[in-house]
């Protein structure tokens, strides 16, 4: 049986660092800044950690 394919939706929206932890893009970024608060529009600009409860779905897609 072949190897199944990456997902490519989600191989450009996430990223493995070196020690294998996933890193992902913050939500509600997209519009409506105006609405958010300085503080909250620079934080969500870092990546975040992909929480572990998820990891499971990820590995299947990956």
């Amino acid at each position: 049986m072949p190897k199944m394919k990456t997902k490519s939706a989600l191989k450009k929206r996430i990223k493995v660092t070196g020690t294998g932890k996933v890193l992902r893009e913050q939500a509600y970024r997209s519009h409506l800044a105006q609405n958010k608060t300085t503080k909250q529009k620079r934080h969500s600009r870092k990546r975040a950690l992909m929480h572990s409860s998820d990891l499971k779905r990820f590995k299947y897609m990956f």
